[in-house]
């Protein structure tokens, strides 16, 4: 099967293994409970920056917690980005994962928006690769099972001032996982946020950095409060067209077989999974547009027949159906609250080829281990 080989510093990374790792019982249990990201791997990647002598010091190393100055410069001003993708084990027992320069490529464009410091593509697969060959054992086998990998960086000098840190590091570490939502492939209900908004015009909307996810808790709290699992936020200078969810984009799906989006506008993540699933949509014959979309269109939508499906893309959660809009203004069932056909079948489309079910005819793949 095809896959990405960009280059890797895989062998610049010295491993330091962990001297107490997690017990092989406890290790097994934690693989047959698996939740989302409350349990992580024995060891963790890191890399230091240092202005005027750049990155340094890459290592594997125990995890464990952080020794963190009270005035690192992270704490007060949240001069940070993260990334997320998942390595999957084949059925053959390799693992590999889902496009990581694409990963590498995001993480970068974060850190020129937080003036953090570029990371070099083959020190970010590296760490991935580093990491993973050294805690392969924590790679799950199970049914919608996969390592999840986050990747973050913080300014951790010690200072108080507003200006870009002179010492940044970054850090790797893993967790095996189940479905983000549990119980399994089902709808979800999307509670729209009133009054809040995710980002605005030339901030951070496009950047992967925790500010982002902060401002969206609150308006999460109210839609679990009105029995929804996810808050779908609309733009801030309008308040009138979809954005994206608290953690994924959306997609709507006309009754003519065409698949919307909302267009990138600068305060939308440029998901990978969202570009993904465009070209498999649009490679299966379909009709994407990428465009400004009402919440009244949709709505009303809905009601008439036109709007036969809703789904949102993300990669902790992948391709999840939406079975349920609503807002203190009005409450509607999508597709009589089943997953629809579309979503269903993009879903299969694309995890079959993360899972190795399927050709990688795109070449998303990279075999680390």
């Amino acid at each position: 099967m095809p896959s990405s080989s960009a280059p890797s510093a895989v062998e610049a990374f010295e491993v330091f293994a962990n001297p107490a790792p997690l017990p092989l019982a406890q290790r097994e249990a934690a693989l047959a409970d698996l939740n989302f990201g409350t349990q992580f791997t024995d060891h963790m990647a890191r890399v230091q920056w240092r202005s005027g002598t750049g990155w340094l010091d890459r290592r594997v190393e125990a995890y464990g917690p952080l020794s963190l100055d009270p005035a690192a410069a992270v704490l007060h001003y949240g001069q940070e980005i993260f990334e997320g993708l998942k390595a999957y084990r084949w059925a053959d027992g390799s693992v590999w994962v889902f496009r990581p320069e694409a990963n590498a490529a995001r993480f970068n464009k974060s850190a020129q928006r937080l003036a953090l410091p570029q990371l070099n593509v083959d020190d970010f697969i590296g760490s991935i690769e580093a990491l993973v060959r050294t805690d392969l054992e924590w790679v799950p086998d199970a049914d919608e099972s996969s390592l999840y990998l986050r990747p973050f960086m913080f300014a951790s000098e010690a200072f108080l001032g507003v200006r870009p840190a002179n010492q940044v590091d970054y850090l790797l570490i893993a967790s095996p996982v189940g479905p983000y939502f549990t119980g399994g492939v089902k709808p979800v209900s999307i509670w729209v946020a009133q009054g809040y908004h995710r980002a605005g015009p030339g901030g951070t909307g496009d950047a992967k950095c925790g500010g982002n996810y902060a401002a969206s808790l609150l308006p999460q709290m109210q839609a679990a409060e009105n029995g929804c699992q996810q808050v779908l936020f609309l733009d801030a200078k309008e308040d009138r067209y979809l954005d994206e969810l608290g953690g994924m984009n959306v997609f709507v799906v006309r009754r003519d077989g065409t698949v919307e989006t909302p267009r990138l506008t600068g305060t939308i993540l440029e998901g990978i999974t969202r570009s993904s699933v465009i070209t498999q949509l649009e490679d299966s014959g379909r009709k994407v547009l990428e465009k400004d979309i009402t919440l009244d269109e949709v709505r009303s939508g809905i009601e008439s027949g036109d709007v036969v499906e809703v789904f949102a893309c993300g990669t902790a959660a992948v391709v999840t159906p939406v079975g349920r809009l609503a807002s203190p203004d009005f409450d509607v069932t999508i597709n009589g609250g089943v997953a629809g056909d579309v979503t269903m079948a993009i879903r299969a489309a694309l995890t079959d080829i993360q899972y190795g079910r399927a050709a990688d005819t795109y070449g998303w793949m990279r075999r680390v281990a």
